[in-house]
């Protein structure tokens, strides 16, 4: 039987538009939405799975290549804190229940050592935490971890050393804790203060405790909205993931909604 060409032309464009739903369908949705504060554009991220933190990786690329199948659950990453030339972290680092690098309380020179410094931990139950890292204690119950420094707010209150607005500015970005315990992953669009990013983190998302993860190397993969981010070496990643990852056989570490 001869199909009528205008019946052809209408299953022509329904079949069209089928597959640009299909497409559409299938395209995940970033964890990380753009916000502004103060005059400032920041990039917020949520994970709604797993969160872990990984070492060994210099790039994200080489992060992908390291998470292999996984990599395609990845919702972000970004930088996890501070660390040396090699890319080994400077201060605490917990990965995958494994203490990487030991508590580094000495005092020094730099952001680092700008007290109090703190850390930020992800437990097996999937909670989290941003302390001080003379408050922190070490707990088998402990996943994942990375220390760094300054703290942005300490219960609420801005650093002592920042100013509102000071004149250093950078690309800057952080993790905090918001009002329901969920971490929350921030990154500026363009360069800022100490001060207003802990401001951003106190009045726009409503953390109490805040931690700086770095300013120069700031950077961000978010594969849905094609960001990789490959302008410097990094040291420890934070991953973000899509859904709940297992991190070892037979555990979950989940973040908790």
């Amino acid at each position: 039987m001869r199909v009528p060409a205008f019946a052809l032309i209408f299953l022509s464009l329904n079949s069209c538009n089928a597959t640009d739903e299909t497409r559409s369908a299938r395209l995940p949705s970033s964890p990380c939405a753009e916000r502004s504060f103060d005059d400032s554009r920041f990039i917020v991220c949520r994970s709604v799975g797993a969160i872990e933190i990984v070492s060994g990786a210099r790039t994200f690329n080489d992060l992908s290549t390291k998470l292999g199948q996984r990599a395609n659950n990845v919702g972000f990453a970004m930088n996890a804190g501070m660390f040396d030339t090699e890319g080994k972290p400077i201060g605490l680092m917990v990965e995958d229940g494994h203490e990487v690098h030991k508590i580094n309380r000495r005092k020094g020179g730099g952001n680092f050592h700008m007290m109090p410094n703190g850390v930020f931990l992800i437990r097996r139950d999937g909670s989290a935490s941003v302390v001080e890292s003379d408050a922190f204690k070490p707990a088998t119950d402990i996943a994942f971890a990375t220390q760094s420094g300054p703290m942005l707010l300490m219960g609420g209150k801005l650093h002592p050393s920042f100013d509102t607005d000071g004149e250093s500015r950078y690309i800057r970005n952080g993790v905090g804790i918001d009002r329901g315990g969920t971490p929350v992953f921030v990154i500026s669009r363009e360069p800022v203060s100490f001060g207003k990013i802990a401001r951003f983190y106190r009045d726009a998302l409503g953390a109490s405790n805040a931690l700086y993860l770095d300013g120069s190397v700031s950077s961000l993969w978010d594969p849905a909205n094609g960001r990789m981010d490959a302008f410097t070496e990094l040291g420890p990643m934070i991953v973000g993931f899509r859904k709940a990852a297992v991190s070892a056989p037979g555990r979950e570490v989940r973040a908790k909604p």
